[in-house]
């Protein structure tokens, strides 16, 4: 009986993990083990070819249903809350009303493609690197603000009467959740306007974009007592916040420089812990800002397509009737008949940033099946996850080994793959659920709970299964340039667009 009591009013941890196709809430115990959960979905809308939006009050109306639902199991529980989610997607809303002016541009929006193409022949690409870490794409936050200014009449109304509220969905959730303008620096070095080496706005990356500082939120650590909501009875802390890639990197351990994780999610992200200084990259990785307990950064690989091949192949091309049958279609061939996919749907990120190129399918034959097709979708994510390893080497962070995470590395068949082609040890923890586990972990640094990250990852963080490399130097090197030759197409097919 004692024991029982024990478990029901063991403290718990409550994680907001907001992504991009979902937001959910969870409840973690100390240990690290998931005790209560909802999830719900959120549409996407896609008006035009590259335009990617989504609804934010529907995104507040999910989160605040799945808090609730937790709540109503955890009760009295929660220490305190922890927030991450899909970074880069852009909110505008009234300051006066609270009410969204315009719909969220979400990260894989590429309507700002030609103002960057504009910024980068100007010459202003290495100032941009130098000062956020970032390079001119439309993937970052202040490309959409500037589009959105340009072209929303709310949103300039708003403006002109210093109505304008600006924020990723970590501000829009904090801010309906306790009325707090914040932005935690992980988040924020994700917006092209933060200078990394001071953690502040820089103002000559507010005019270069032409964004109103006073619009944006006041820049936080992203853990310890950032604000506290009342909305769900006695007030709860909110004491951390950190965008997803850096939350999964925290849910990982990755606590010392050159430990890497690789997330598969909607797309693909891997981040090296790099230290406590800024790093620079010469390959066309990113610096960003890792975590504020203590204060690190990461070095970042970010790819546009992962799981969304997965869902194209089920929902578009019904090769799939879910996207765990993949396994299965690509274990059912030996190879993947001289197939390979190059999976570009909204542009190539790391290491290439070709916002214009698209998705590229050669190697076809009458001997091809549905079973190839699908086993080189699977190949692209280890493909694109050596590209990235390539990359880290030349910037002088070599990972000596993989942790992965997300939904798609549920597949035994695709970490064994990118053991293989990267030839690293890939080790996958014992929950996928990295992204919220690393949100209750800054929760639990800033309520008080851990001392600092080290102790919470001793803690809550669990090790799985490793997958060792199988494959031989000589097939590793034989794959990469069938790869290789692939992308080499998709970029000449952005040469021709050009040229015409």
């Amino acid at each position: 009986m004692n024991g029982s009591i024990g478990h029901i009013m063991q403290p718990l941890l409550l994680a907001i993990d907001s992504g991009t196709t979902s937001t959910r809430a969870l409840a973690f115990d100390l240990s690290g083990r998931i005790v209560h959960s909802a999830q719900h979905e959120i549409r996407t809308i896609f008006p035009r070819s590259g335009w990617v939006e989504q609804d934010a009050a529907e995104i507040w109306r999910l989160t605040e249903q799945a808090v609730r639902e937790v709540l109503d199991q955890a009760g009295t529980r929660i220490l305190a809350i922890g927030i991450s989610n899909q970074r880069e997607t852009t909110v505008f809303w009234s300051r006066s009303t609270g009410a969204p002016l315009a719909p969220a541009i979400v990260w894989q929006d590429r309507r700002s493609s030609d103002f960057c193409a504009t910024l980068k022949a100007a010459g202003h690409e290495p100032r941009v690197q130098q000062c956020t870490g970032l390079l001119l794409d439309p993937y970052f936050s202040a490309t959409k603000i500037h589009w959105a200014l340009q072209h929303t009449a709310e949103v300039q109304a708003a403006a002109r009467s210093d109505d304008l509220a600006i924020g990723t969905i970590d501000s829009w959730l904090l801010y309906k959740l306790s009325g707090a303008h914040l932005t935690d620096a992980s988040n924020a070095s994700r917006t092209l306007l933060m200078d990394l080496h001071r953690r502040q706005w820089a103002p000559d990356m507010l005019e270069l974009f032409d964004v109103p500082a006073d619009a944006l939120p006041m820049i936080c650590p992203t853990s310890g007592q950032l604000a506290e909501t009342r909305l769900f009875g006695p007030p709860l802390p909110i004491a951390g916040m950190a965008g997803d890639q850096q939350a999964a990197t925290i849910g990982q351990a990755c606590n010392t420089r050159g430990l890497a994780k690789c997330t598969y999610g909607t797309g693909l992200f891997m981040l090296a812990h790099a230290g406590n200084v800024p790093p620079s990259s010469a390959n066309r990785l990113l610096a960003t800002f890792l975590s504020s307990a203590p204060e690190s950064y990461a070095l970042e690989g970010s790819v546009f397509v992962a799981g969304a091949a997965i869902k194209w192949l089920r929902d578009e091309l019904h090769l799939l009737t879910n996207a765990a049958q993949s396994e299965e279609l690509a274990r059912s061939v030996p190879d993947n008949g001289g197939v390979v996919f190059v999976p570009a749907f909204a542009g190539l990120g790391a290491p290439y940033w070709q916002a214009e190129a698209r998705g590229t399918l050669v190697g076809l034959s009458g001997a091809t099946t549905s079973a190839h097709i699908v086993r080189a979708t699977l190949e692209a994510m280890g493909q694109q996850t050596a590209d990235l390893i390539d990359a880290f080497h030349a910037d002088g962070l070599a990972p000596s080994a993989l942790k992965v995470d997300g939904g798609m590395a549920a597949n035994d068949w695709l970490c064994q793959d990118i053991a293989d082609i990267t030839g690293l040890v890939v080790e996958r923890p014992r929950s996928i659920e990295t992204t919220a586990l690393g949100a209750a972990m800054l929760a639990g640094v800033g309520a008080g709970v851990f001392a600092d990250l080290a102790e919470a990852s001793r803690a809550m963080v669990h090790a799985d299964r490793q997958f060792q490399p199988q494959s031989d130097a000589g097939r590793r090197q034989q794959r990469r340039a069938q790869w290789q030759r692939a992308i080499a197409q998709t970029l000449a097919g952005v040469a021709d667009a050009a040229g015409h």
